[in-house]
């Protein structure tokens, strides 16, 4: 059902769980007020046959009785006679109209029905606030007599009866909230193992535990991540097995090619064979990146680890800098480290001509960051410069464009060693890629 819309106001939920809340609190608000009003009605209706009953059988005893007693004792009498809704007045009583509401007619008619034809009686409406009936009539001896009453709708409400309904109202939002929270939870779980998953990482499995139901869907959603994570394995050996049997020939071809004539086309087979063997290579290396979670954990000492990387880079001639390193150790596997940051490093030499590097403790975390001043990426492509054979240079020569696979390898260690991979482009120009290893 589409979202009601009220004056370019959205009124109705977009979540599930507050949806269903409000649909259950609705429906058990609304049955307990239908409850509370039969109750209601009935305390009503017996209100008024208590009061009926009482007219028709106190009323005709209780002028009998002042019709028998002498003149003089008649006033003692009257406020024993008197009930909580009528008494007796001697005396013609107060001036009123005849027209009478359809309540105050049924009163009457209990009254006349009650005293019988023996006494002639007159019934009137008495103006002013609230309902006040006279009926007036006169005894054997000719007295006057007037019956007041004031008839009553319902008995009055308790002071404690909105307390307890409140307390009433209270466990309903409660036990709703309870409901919706367990009827939620198992799906919520799912929608964020759903938006985590990755077969890469070594995140928790589903729980698979409670009503039947639920644990059905942990496990269906288990076995699917299972199988998953088998297709991605067995592709990634694949690409292992194509690459790693591709070398022995191609080997051969460049022995070949290196042993015939000198020519043109010579140079250039050899080149494009170089261009495949490096290709393959690097086909191999990025089907190994996915098990960098092989390779043992061992602790060690950060800052050493990326000057003995620099220095390494700086015998060369390469222009690679140290910045701030903050000291201390941790706890990661360190070829894949290794790995990751080279693969940086050669990325920003290869497009910006030299590279920095930092390292900064945060709360729960360690970033490295590698920072050049090349060209940088667009924003649009930050994400996808790090997907496989992705390539920002569209040209054939893979001296530009290279294989589209540094990045991508950098990625997947990344991920195998439970560190996060982010590129942005820096204020000024250039970019920076920062690897934060949780602690």
């Amino acid at each position: 059902m589409p979202p009601a819309v009220l004056k370019g106001i959205r009124v109705w939920p977009r979540t599930l769980r507050a949806r269903l809340f409000i649909i259950l609190l609705a429906g058990l608000a609304i049955a307990h007020a239908m409850s509370f009003a039969v109750l209601f009605s009935e305390r009503y209706v017996a209100a008024r046959s208590v009061m009926f009953n009482t007219l028709e059988n106190d009323v005709a005893t209780s002028i009998a009785i002042l019709d028998r007693l002498p003149a003089a004792e008649r006033a003692g009498w009257l406020d024993q006679l008197a009930r909580g809704s009528y008494r007796f007045v001697l005396g013609p009583g107060i001036p009123g109209t005849p027209v009478l509401k359809p309540d105050d007619a049924e009163v009457a008619s209990k009254i006349r029905g009650a005293i019988g034809a023996k006494y002639p009686i007159k019934v009137e409406s008495i103006p002013g606030a609230g309902r006040r009936l006279q009926a007036h009539l006169r005894l054997s001896d000719g007295e006057p007599l007037t019956i007041d009453v004031t008839p009553r709708g319902v008995m009055p409400v308790a002071d404690w009866l909105p307390y307890v309904l409140l307390a009433q109202l209270s466990l309903l939002v409660l036990c709703s909230w309870l409901a919706m929270r367990q009827a939620i939870r198992p799906l919520a779980n799912l929608a964020r193992a759903a938006d985590t998953l990755d077969p890469n990482r070594n995140t928790p499995r589903l729980s698979e535990a409670g009503p039947t139901e639920v644990a059905y869907a942990a496990t269906a959603f288990n076995a699917m991540r299972d199988r998953i994570a088998q297709y991605l394995e067995e592709r990634v050996q694949i690409l292992a097995a194509i690459s790693h049997d591709l070398q022995t020939p191609i080997t051969r071809m460049k022995l070949r090619a290196e042993m015939a004539e000198d020519s043109a086309d010579k140079d250039k087979l050899i080149q494009d064979l170089g261009e495949v063997e490096r290709l393959v290579k690097e086909g191999v290396a990025y089907a190994r990146s996915a098990h960098g979670k092989e390779e043992k954990a061992s602790r060690i000492d950060l800052a050493s680890f990326i000057e003995s990387i620099a220095y390494d880079y700086q015998d060369i001639g390469k222009a690679v800098t140290l910045g701030d390193l903050a000291d201390g150790a941790i706890v990661t596997r360190p070829q894949a480290l290794k790995r990751i940051l080279t693969n940086l490093i050669d990325n920003a030499l290869k497009f910006a001509g030299n590279a920095d590097i930092e390292v900064q403790r945060r709360d729960d975390a360690v970033v490295i960051k590698v920072l050049d001043r090349g060209p940088g990426i667009p924003e649009s492509q930050l994400e996808a410069v790090l997907k496989p054979f992705f390539r920002l240079e569209h040209s054939r020569s893979r001296d530009t464009g290279g294989t589209g696979l540094g990045l991508a390898i950098a990625q997947q260690l990344a991920t195998a060693i439970g560190a996060t991979l982010t590129l942005r482009n820096r204020e000024g120009g250039g970019l920076a890629a920062e690897i934060a290893l949780l602690q």
